[in-house]
């Protein structure tokens, strides 16, 4: 700023009252002064000027499992909406898959004083976060293993399990299959505990044989759907209890003769644009990440869970009968 002040031949006082929008500054002294910015190339430093006033700026860092996945992006989007009027820094890390960079992320973060995390757990044990503990960490949509008091947001995964499920018996379906990813997962485990009670509610007894676990990518949904039709009783319909699992189904079906029911878990982009659109179980990411915001915001001595409701759209390619 001094060197501005210099540049432009006024005081000091007057360049501060310049970047900090200040009143009653004649016009033609913020024309020089921002000609000597521009020339200058100075850039405020928002962290100091916070300091200066006694206050603090909140940096957050949000830890992922995958950016790619459209889950996470809408999630990033939203907690930077959610932190917009806290003048907060978000900082984004992806640990793909990862527990070992999943580790590496967080306490990167920690080291270079990131102030709070929001984090989506792997299925690994986190109980080494209780090293860190002036950390505020608020977890979402997974409850971490290996901590024996923590924030969480949650889906009300049960639920949206079992209202899948339903929808589909609706139609008179008793051959459901079930494609999800790593079942140490807490939010995959509740959707398949929603699947099989839905199941016993209607008296179909769950056959294992319908049940897949542990496919990630939707290539290997698609073989895994391919292999379910192939057998000499198939499936009549699936439930994918997440998005990457609903495209796999899609693209195993896109050259099939037959057309078998199925529900997806998460919305994604154009799944109401194809021909029947996805049944998808859906929810509202901004409410959940307004909620992990408001909890990392108002700490707590008590350890907190906040679910998120869920709902069923039916779009037609959950309404194929049998």
């Amino acid at each position: 700023m001094a060197d501005v002040a210099r540049h432009a031949g006024v005081s000091l006082k007057t360049v501060s009252r310049v970047v900090n929008q200040e009143p009653h500054v004649r016009t033609s002294l913020q024309q020089r002064v921002q000609a000597a910015i521009s020339a200058l190339g100075y850039r405020r430093n928002e962290a100091a000027a916070r300091l200066a006033r006694g206050a603090t700026m909140l940096t957050l860092g949000l830890v992922m499992e995958n950016i790619s996945n459209e889950f996470y992006s809408r999630l990033a989007a939203a907690v930077e909406a959610a932190t917009a009027e806290h003048e907060a820094l978000v900082v984004f890390g992806s640990y793909e898959e990862s527990a070992a960079k999943e580790r590496m992320l967080i306490e990167s973060m920690y080291a270079r004083g990131v102030d709070s995390l929001i984090v989506v757990p792997s299925a690994a044990d986190h109980g080494w976060l209780a090293e860190h503990a002036g950390l505020t960490t608020v977890f979402v949509d997974r409850v971490p293993s290996g901590l024996q008091a923590a924030d969480v947001v949650l889906l009300d995964d049960v639920w949206g399990g079992r209202a899948a499920t339903e929808h589909l018996l609706a139609h008179g379906h008793r051959r459901i299959a079930l494609i999800s990813d790593d079942d140490g997962l807490s939010s995959v485990h509740d959707r398949a505990i929603g699947y099989r009670t839905a199941l016993a509610g209607a008296g179909v007894a769950a056959d294992d044989e319908l049940v897949v676990c542990g496919v990630f990518e939707p290539a290997r949904v698609a073989h895994e759907v391919t292999r379910l039709l192939g057998l000499p009783e198939p499936p009549t319909a699936f439930f994918a209890t997440n998005n990457r699992a609903a495209i796999g189904i899609l693209q195993a079906l896109r050259e099939r003769p037959e057309r078998p029911a199925y529900v997806g878990f998460d919305d994604f982009a154009l799944a109401d644009v194809f021909n029947p659109g996805v049944t998808v179980v859906r929810y509202d990411v901004a409410r959940l990440a307004r909620s992990a915001v408001d909890l990392l915001l108002n700490p707590s001595r008590v350890a907190r869970r906040v679910k998120v409701p869920v709902e069923l759209v039916a779009r037609g390619s959950g309404e194929i009968p049998a």
